[in-house]
């Protein structure tokens, strides 16, 4: 009797992380089509990425005090490496990530990102001596023929920099990488909301220094309302909120199954895109999108 009354609420928690997993990729995803949105104002990324994490920044304090209150101090050598993982996993990813939207589609642009997971993968085949099965390496070959086929795609209907921003969200989705791998053992000590709180204000301080390095102060005061509603849209729906979404789907439905609703995240960008962009959806882009979801899937089961 007792697991016939528990069976309903396990299977109601079940789908309500599911849901929060796949509104938080949804969400995450769409920050390429806000900063589509941006670029018309003739901003670039580093004004795009500034505002998103000046409006951020408040909101990631605010839980770094509270968990600096509620959970033991830290040594200083794990803030020396939040530091460090602010800066590549946040800061460097996140600018490589919007200038390379300044060159090719919001479709495009995901797909690569989305081969984060594979690139964990490599470097750990690579650097930590970790076994890949030939499972693994179908799921690679399988998402990186997707990719190559969006890419070459947009190269005949998007110009010589498609090239360009492939490379630099490639290297955004490399980088991203490197802080998945170097955050493993620190979020077990310090945990996910903390670390992530703690990192995303190195990065907010990082984008403003660069901004001061690179623009007038007063620039950050001088755009158009448009420019002000997109980041702050930016900040909440497709930074803040996703992030912390993800972390509730992750702690109610577990990581592998949480990856796995995350591969809505590219569909729903390409449709956004056709949408609000007018990007258009063509039987290549299908095919490649398709490709790289059942690659990413295939690993993600495998972690399973």
């Amino acid at each position: 009797m007792t697991s016939t009354v528990q069976h309903p609420a396990h299977r109601q928690a079940f789908l309500g992380g599911l849901l929060l997993a796949i509104v938080g990729a949804v969400f995450f995803s769409a920050k390429a089509i806000v900063a589509k949105l941006m670029y018309r104002y003739q901003v670039d990324a580093v004004m795009v990425i500034t505002l998103r994490m000046v409006f951020a920044f408040p909101m990631f304090f605010a839980v770094a005090i509270w968990k600096s209150r509620t959970n033991p101090p830290l040594a200083r050598a794990d803030y020396l490496r939040i530091t460090v993982l602010g800066l590549m996993g946040y800061y460097l990813s996140s600018f490589l990530d919007f200038l390379g939207l300044q060159y090719i589609s919001a479709g495009l642009e995901r797909l690569i990102l989305f081969l984060t997971p594979s690139f964990v993968m490599l470097i750990a085949f690579l650097f930590f001596k970790r076994r890949v099965g030939w499972i693994e390496w179908a799921a690679l070959l399988v998402s990186y023929f997707g990719t190559v086929l969006v890419l070459m795609h947009d190269l005949n209907t998007g110009g010589s920099n498609v090239m360009l921003g492939s490379a630099l969200v490639l290297g955004s989705a490399f980088t991203y990488s490197i802080y998945l791998i170097s955050s493993g053992e620190l979020v077990r000590r310090v945990g996910a909301v903390r670390l992530v709180a703690y990192a995303m204000c190195v990065s907010s301080v990082a984008c403003v220094i660069q901004f001061f390095i690179l623009r007038s102060p007063g620039e950050l005061f001088t755009q158009v309302a448009g420019v002000y509603q997109l980041s702050l849209f930016n900040s909440v729906f497709c930074t803040v909120l996703p992030v912390f979404l993800t972390m509730v789907a992750v702690e109610r439905i577990g990581a592998p199954t949480a990856a796995q609703a995350g591969l809505v995240g590219p569909v729903s960008t390409l449709f956004m895109g056709a949408v609000l962009l007018d990007e258009p959806i063509t039987s290549i882009q299908l095919t490649g999108t398709a490709l790289v979801l059942a690659g990413m899937w295939l690993l993600s089961r495998k972690k399973v």
